[in-house]
């Protein structure tokens, strides 16, 4: 996809953009639209300064390079007038009929869904967004392009406002591209919301892909080079283009792997385009011929295509000098639907539309995509369901009938009964993969055969909620749950409820609860307790529904001495030095007679020591906020020898607004030594932050985070 973003398009470079794909353009109504939207928005200006109809016109612009109809380039000129103008929806439907009023409307009441609100508003809102969806695919079309163009000019916003814009890029409208198959889309709108909520991240992959490629020359040339010969030798006429992946992909990997740059190996990408279906499995045969194939990295989604019509082989093979590649395989028409996903199904060419084979009905699609949706009891499992759907690759995996079930990655077995039919999840008490006895959590690859055993009398456990990745399987899980465990679920909410309340010199009384259960929408204060009992709603959540005033908000300076929720009145608490836990980690805390709590990290080996005195331990969890730079960490570093390197790296870590509250040698060589360096940080993502700078610099050799599981001590809260 080209970015085209002129800030002067005239009505005559607009109509030549759609002219050049759809000669049988309606030129006079493009042309009124672009009068009249020009003089409805007459005055209005951007944040820039810029006249505001720069906008509307970029953003139909953008839709010329889809090659979309007429409705939809007039839709995104008009898109702001029915919210920001004069104009109004019986007047635009007199002008450019009900068909684009429709679509106006449509974008006009997604603009004013708040989709970064609170869970359960959010929840709402994403059925509205799916309704509007399932209207007219067009509306989200041109809500994604302006949200594309939003980003790309989202310098002259507030600093604040950015970081607002940017979250729900990457939470909502990324994702959402990237289940319409709209791939180039989802990566551009991920590199800029990333640009903005991780600069120095982004900066630093950056930098080491330029440190990359002056070590290693032009590998992408070379590499593409090989492949179009060996294509050559096995008489197959294709198209090779090689890339290096976007920085938020490989730092999503790196995240994901933990893994650190230097060590991954998949960072360039390589996309093969054949004539036929035939030559594309001839072109895997060649490069599977030349390169070694790496095991579990195959995926033929030419065979099985995903629901939004994307088809192409992928395979990863291990390149020069042992560099793995991925490589896509897939025909030009293919490649078409990839690129723009279910907007495929309105492109136009020569003006009529073009007849891919593979383009998805979208009305069949979204009516698919709903469908999961409806059956969903309660917002919380709703939104769920929806966050999953849009992020998830899929595996295919067959019945012993041989029926396909389309699952996410990651799913296992529990998974694979419920989206066979609850009845069947409900009663699973194991599984065969490929007719051999396997562990209910293990994951699902591509093309296996299950079988799930059953048996009467069988009820979901409560640990199936860590094993499950489906939104259908949670929540058949915990509907179950909680008709079995209700009314020790309503006990043990209760007493969060008054821990909770209690820690702000508040009682958790039944009239407080049952404001509490009306605000957050629940049937009643039993209903809302059996909540909180299952974890399914925090005393947080309970707590700020009925006094908002009293709570942290995002952003608000966080007390130190008040920083952990879940002690009783007056109890204090203690960070075990062990494991140094940070604000934004899950915890628990150990009671200690005469000492209060020692608090530690959820994953810390020395719990281990208590786990036969249960009685001593505390559900715990960190005040959401800004907490203030107080917290130790320890990081082992290990340094390059040279002058002045230690000097540099201390002050990086100033310049992150850390501090260095102690440092100590663990070994000196000639060309490098080893420290721990004991800094004073405000949550986890700020010691992942330092240490992603940290990371990038050349005088860095390694770097991790040091727990010190013999040290049984406290560290004090500030």
């Amino acid at each position: 996809m080209t970015t085209t973003d002129q800030m002067d398009i005239t009505a005559d470079d607009l109509v030549s953009l759609v002219t050049k794909y759809n000669p049988k353009t309606n030129e006079t109504l493009i042309r009124a639209a672009y009068d009249y939207g020009r003089a409805m928005h007459e005055g209005q200006k951007r944040h820039s300064g810029e006249p505001y109809f720069s906008h509307p016109v970029a953003v139909a612009a953008i839709l010329t390079e889809q090659q979309l109809d007429d409705a939809t380039i007039i839709t995104a000129l008009l898109h702001d007038t029915i919210e920001d103008t004069k104009a109004s929806y019986m007047e635009v439907a007199e002008l450019f009929g009900d068909e684009v009023a429709m679509l106006v409307d449509g974008v006009t009441k997604l603009t004013n869904l708040q989709l970064n609100s609170t869970e359960t508003k959010q929840a709402e809102n994403f059925r509205k967004l799916f309704m509007a969806m399932s209207k007219d695919l067009r509306v989200i079309l041109v809500k994604l392009s302006d949200r594309l163009h939003n980003m790309r000019t989202i310098k002259a916003m507030r600093p604040e406002k950015q970081a607002q814009k940017a979250r729900e890029t990457m939470d909502i409208f990324a994702p959402l591209a990237g289940r319409m198959g709209m791939q180039w889309m989802r990566e551009e709108l991920e590199d800029l919301a990333f640009r903005v909520l991780n600069p120095e991240g982004r900066a630093s992959i950056i930098r080491r892909f330029i440190n990359l490629q002056r070590e290693t020359g032009d590998v992408i040339q070379r590499i593409t080079g090989d492949m179009r010969l060996e294509l050559d030798k096995a008489g197959v006429e294709a198209d090779v283009f090689g890339r290096a992946k976007k920085p938020y992909s490989i730092w999503r990997k790196m995240q994901e792997k933990e893994q650190t740059f230097s060590r991954l190996s998949d960072i360039y990408g390589f996309r093969i385009l054949t004539r036929s279906e035939e030559d594309c499995y001839r072109a895997l045969g060649a490069i599977h011929q030349r390169w070694r194939a790496v095991p579990g990295r195959f995926k033929d989604y030419i065979s099985q295509p995903k629901s939004n019509g994307y088809r192409s082989i992928h395979t990863t093979v291990s390149g020069r000098d042992g560099k793995r590649v991925e490589v896509q395989i897939r025909t030009s028409q293919m490649h078409d639907v990839a690129e723009t996903g279910v907007a495929a199904h309105w492109s136009y060419r020569d003006g009529v539309r073009s007849q891919n084979p593979f383009a998805v009905d979208p009305a069949k699609w979204i009516t698919q995509l709903s469908e999961q949706f409806d059956a969903e009891e309660d917002h919380e499992d709703f939104l769920e369901a929806v966050k999953l759907e849009m992020y998830s690759d899929q595996v295919f995996c067959f019945t012993p009938k041989g029926e396909v079930v389309k699952l996410p990655r990651g799913a296992t077995p529990i998974d694979f009964a419920f989206a066979i039919h609850t009845r069947i999840g409900i009663a699973c008490v194991g599984a065969k993969v490929d007719h051999m006895r396997v562990p209910l959590w293990t994951r699902l690859k591509n093309g296996q055969n299950v079988e799930i055993i059953t048996a009467e009398g069988q009820s979901p456990q409560a640990t199936w909620l860590d094993i499950a990745t489906t939104g259908k399987a949670r929540s058949a899980i915990r509907r179950a749950l909680r008709d079995q465990d209700r009314a020790r679920f309503v006990k043990l909410g209760r007493e969060l409820a008054r821990s909770a309340f209690e820690h702000v010199g508040r009682k958790a009384t039944d009239k407080a609860l049952a404001t509490a259960a009306r605000h957050l929408r629940f049937e009643n204060r039993e209903d809302l307790l059996a909540r909180l009992g299952s974890a399914e709603i925090t005393g947080r959540e309970v707590l700020q529904a009925v006094y908002p005033d009293l709570t942290p908000k995002p952003g608000e300076k966080v007390d130190a001495h008040r920083a952990v929720i879940g002690l009783d009145a007056g109890q204090s608490f203690e960070r075990a030095f062990c494991c140094q836990p940070l604000p934004g980690e899950r915890i628990v805390g150990i009671t200690f007679r005469g000492r209060g709590v020692v608090v530690h990290a959820i994953d810390c080996d020395r719990l281990s020591a208590y786990e036969d005195q249960l009685d001593r331990w505390l559900d715990l969890r960190w005040h959401e906020g800004s907490h203030p730079a107080v917290y130790g960490a320890t990081l082992d570093v290990t340094l390059n020898n040279d002058s002045g390197t230690l000097g540099r790296i201390c002050t990086l870590i100033g310049e992150t607004s850390a501090n260095i509250s102690d440092l100590q040698f663990i070994d000196r060589k000639p060309d490098f030594y080893r420290l721990l360096i004991y800094v004073e940080l405000r949550d986890v993502a700020h010691l992942h932050s330092l240490m992603l700078t940290l990371e990038a610099e050349s005088d860095v050799a390694e770097i991790s985070r040091y727990r010190n599981m013999s040290h049984g001590g406290v560290e004090t809260p500030a």
